[in-house]
């Protein structure tokens, strides 16, 4: 995708414990930072958060999670985290998480989650309100 196909970004500085001996962004931290940019998309969309979810006994399960390195991120950087809805299934969601220093991409990955009974450990079906709010 390109920058200009995301509506949604949550800046992160890359911190020192972050980077391994090469001194660039160790690769498992990545899937910290789309994690960390979730969450801030979820927040700004104003769906019930993960514990009022799992209050109302549903869950987002992680289902799937791919990163795709084209160049990496140092330390003090200033990333910006692009996320975007692309698919939204009878229980499924398939997210594009991209970084970018600037114009310049650096990573890009993909999120699928279920929506899914928390004791059954099964998909159910997305509500509509979700489908228009993520997709609007």
């Amino acid at each position: 995708m390109a920058r200009q196909d995301f509506d949604f970004f949550h800046s992160l500085r890359v911190r020192w414990v972050e980077v391994d001996m090469q001194g660039i962004v160790f690769n498992g931290h990545y899937l910290t930072y789309f994690d960390v940019a979730f969450t801030e998309y979820w927040r700004a969309t104003g769906l019930p958060n993960a514990l009022l979810q799992a209050s109302e006994g549903k869950e987002l399960f992680a289902r799937k999670a791919s990163i795709e390195y084209m160049a990496p991120a140092r330390f003090d950087d200033v990333l910006d985290i692009g996320v975007r809805c692309v698919a939204i299934g009878n229980s499924s969601m398939q997210f594009i998480v991209e970084i970018y220093i600037g114009d310049e991409h650096l990573i890009s990955g993909e999120l699928f989650y279920v929506y899914a009974d928390s004791n059954l450990r099964k998909g159910v079906t997305v509500p509509d309100q979700w489908r228009q709010t993520i997709l609007g």
